[in-house]
């Protein structure tokens, strides 16, 4: 038998292994154990592609993880380690089983050690090249990290059960983010705006990630930065402040009575999509510049471009350059809060 052939035997063997183990607990959290890097958390992609817990390793992906020297691309990025680490909880809950309850709390130190001291997370650790060092809320990367701390810390949800394990770690990671939210919101001419997608970690400015994501102002992003700071119990003066001004000046650059029109959607990505005017719609661009606070448009390889229809189709169809981010949070999220905090502080005897 030829070296070649074992090696595809034993994979094929430890494949086979791994499925008799999945079949006898919960089959997702298996994959997960199988998945979780060296460092604790969770790659996005195995083999090439999108890592799918949903069905069993195929022969390449094994051979993949049973490398002595694999690279441990570990991230927060596209739902990864938060996801792992929800299931997981889930599945300790449900089963006892201690390996789950383990991972999952790997997980979270994996977490407490990948923040920065100044309270932001990388989109990548421990391998932080290139753009990967950035404070990412691009794709809501951060913000979900600090949700999923802040329900350890409360005890609520799925990982309740980690708070007696973590949850004075997660409290304290939660409050340096918190801090450093409330310092990256961006201001200009002395006026508080929004967030940026990404952050030089060191100078904590707005910062360039891929070459069509420059530094802007994020309209998306923004919105779960403010539904997370609306969830802070007893909110600071400061807090509020930051809530109040962002959502003032989302309802300021509201593109009113336009839509986004997809042609040719059949599920998958649309064969164009173009602005177009309707009466009583509301959108968002996705970013706006950092000077004129006006919609911001880039193609790939970073021009910047005055329209839709002056941008590369592939770019055009391929991202999501307008949407109704904030429309929920300002029509009625927004006012629930204000009258919960209302209630609140009378109770309370604030005023």
């Amino acid at each position: 038998m030829c070296v070649l052939q074992i090696c595809v035997l034993l994979t094929a063997m430890l494949a086979a292994s791994a499925g008799v183990v999945a079949a006898e607990g919960d089959p997702v959290a298996e994959r997960m154990l199988q998945a979780q890097t060296a460092s604790g958390g969770w790659p996005k992609h195995l083999a090439g592609e999108a890592i799918d817990y949903t069905r069993p390793f195929n022969a390449v992906e094994h051979t993949v993880l049973a490398q002595v020297d694999r690279p441990d691309d570990a991230t927060i990025d596209n739902n990864a380690t938060t996801r792992e680490i929800l299931h997981l909880a889930r599945a300790w809950r449900d089963s006892g089983e201690q390996r789950y309850r383990d991972s999952a709390l790997r997980g979270v130190d994996y977490l407490l050690g990948a923040q920065y001291p100044n309270g932001g997370w990388p989109q990548f650790y421990p391998d932080r090249s290139g753009y990967r060092s950035q404070v990412t809320f691009n794709d809501d990367a951060m913000t979900r990290v600090v949700g999923l701390l802040q329900d350890i810390a409360e005890g609520k949800g799925d990982v309740a059960a980690l708070a007696p394990l973590r949850g004075e770690a997660a409290r304290a990671a939660v409050d340096r983010a918190i801090a450093l939210i409330l310092d990256l919101q961006v201001r200009i001419d002395g006026v508080p705006t929004v967030w940026a997608a990404q952050y030089d970690e060191t100078t904590l400015a707005p910062a360039t990630a891929r070459s069509y994501e420059l530094p802007s102002l994020s309209s998306a992003e923004s919105v779960d930065i403010v539904r997370l700071l609306m969830r802070q119990p007893d909110p600071s003066p400061a807090i509020v402040d930051a809530v109040e001004r962002a959502c003032d000046w989302f309802a300021a650059h509201a593109l009113r009575n336009a839509a986004i029109e997809r042609i040719g959607a059949s599920g998958g990505r649309p064969r164009d999509v173009r602005l177009v005017e309707r009466a009583g719609a509301t959108l968002w661009a996705r970013f706006y510049d950092l000077e004129r606070q006006a919609p911001l448009l880039v193609d790939r390889g970073g021009e910047v471009v005055g329209a839709l229809p002056e941008m590369s189709r592939e770019r055009r169809t391929g991202y999501a350059w307008y949407g109704t981010w904030p429309e929920r949070l300002l029509e009625k999220e927004l006012p629930a809060w204000r009258r919960g905090l209302a209630t609140s502080r009378a109770s309370s005897g604030h005023r």
